[in-house]
């Protein structure tokens, strides 16, 4: 499967890439109500990013998307702004469905847009997987006009009549590349085909192999293809290192010789599989260090508890594997350390992309083996960037990141 992004060849004129386009640079000139002007404002934002500036006003004129841009530019408001604005309050029925690859990431869009929706009289219901069922039944029946899902719940309710989707005109795919892999393509296939033909479609991911581009077009209508071009894909304001090491052991002292000199917010550090982060949390813990680890066997309780602590900061460093590398947006965050370099290339900008969110400054550190070299060359030349041997004075670069 190819990676590369030079998808957007032989276009219509109905799939123009809006790159060239004139965007809107204020939220006040996108014909937003004043209750959505005044969430947006208040949740903290005052300027629209790139994405938003493009994808906002196609989302408001109707039209399918396909959006692509990379993590902490602001996707996730994009669509979430774009829905509460066309959301009809009088109406109390589920008008709009989010769907994302998992509940952690659903939990975090759920927060965006209900955060954004202050002001307005809109009502949500978050559905996931491992939670009560009869509480998001009822959260659907008291009026929820947008339903936050993971897939699988959400096709549960479907296939035992627990939800009325007559009403729904915009479908929202968040992280598509994951969501139109077979792990999750039926059950996206069923909910699209169960609503509404004439529903609105919107794809969003910070990555869309070509596989996606072939699978939208059964879903989609002469979309509107916003992408970030292959050179401008890179993280602007987190700066790439590596240390390169010899084995696990290296790699372990590497981290706790940062621990000692560290003066950051919080961190986020990434391994390949759940044993690797288990293997990795035990022995900090031994060894006198605090840190929290998320993975896949964890319930969802007990998942939920330990982002609610991170996100506080009662918590400040958090191992994990992929599963936290999409779309979860902590503040704080400024460090993000690969101790194992991704086995994809597009899971790298999911990773490093948890810190510099949105125009912040960061910094991603690559722990490197001799057989890893390969891979961060061909990540250099993907992203084209450059990924430089992490200095010697770390104090100071630690110290900076902060200012």
């Amino acid at each position: 499967m190819s990676v590369l992004l030079d998808d957007f060849e032989n276009k219509s004129e109905s799939e123009m890439d809006i790159e060239n386009e004139n965007s809107i640079d204020k939220f006040e000139h996108m014909g937003l109500k004043k209750t959505i002007l005044r969430g947006i404002f208040a949740y903290g934002y005052e300027e629209p990013s790139q994405i938003q500036r493009k994808a906002i006003p196609m989302f408001l004129s109707g039209k399918d998307i396909i959006a692509q841009a990379q993590s902490g530019t602001g996707k996730t408001a994009t669509f979430s702004i774009s829905i509460l604005q066309l959301i009809d309050e009088s109406i109390k029925g589920v008008q709009a469905i989010i769907m994302s690859p998992t509940r952690e990431l659903s939990e975090q869009i759920y927060t965006v847009i209900r955060g954004i929706a202050f002001y307005t009289n809109i009502r949500f219901a978050l559905i996931l997987g491992g939670q009560s069922r009869f509480e998001q039944i009822n959260e659907i029946r008291d009026g929820a006009q947008c339903i936050i899902c993971t897939p699988g719940r959400f096709n549960d309710f479907l296939h035992n009549s627990c939800v009325d989707v007559s009403n729904v005109k915009h479908i929202v795919i968040d992280e598509a590349d994951e969501l139109l892999t077979n792990a999750f393509i039926h059950q996206v296939k069923n909910i699209v085909e169960v609503v509404s033909n004439n529903a609105q479609i919107c794809l969003f991911s910070a990555t869309l192999p070509k596989f996606c581009y072939s699978i939208a077009e059964k879903f989609l209508v002469d979309p509107v293809k916003i992408c970030v071009k292959k050179e401008q894909l890179t993280l602007e304001g987190i700066r790439q290192y590596y240390i390169a090491t010899h084995d696990d052991k290296q790699k372990y002292d590497a981290i706790t010789d940062l621990y000692e000199c560290m003066i950051i917010n919080q961190l986020i550090i990434y391994c390949n599989t759940k044993q690797r982060v288990m293997y990795l949390a035990d022995n900090l813990i031994r060894d006198g260090h605090t840190c929290t680890c998320i993975h896949s066997d964890l319930t969802t309780g007990e998942r939920m508890n330990v982002m609610q602590q991170f996100r506080k900061g009662d918590s400040r460093v958090l191992i994990s594997t992929d599963l936290l590398s999409r779309g979860i947006d902590v503040q704080q965050v400024s460090l993000v350390i690969n101790y194992d370099i991704p086995r994809n290339i597009e899971s790298y900008i999911h990773r490093i992309g948890r810190s510099g969110r949105f125009g912040r400054k960061g910094i991603a550190l690559n722990f490197i083996l001799q057989s890893d070299r390969e891979t961060m060359r061909r990540l250099e030349q993907f992203y084209c960037t450059q990924i430089e041997e992490l200095p010697a004075n770390v104090d100071d670069l630690f110290t900076i990141n902060q200012r």
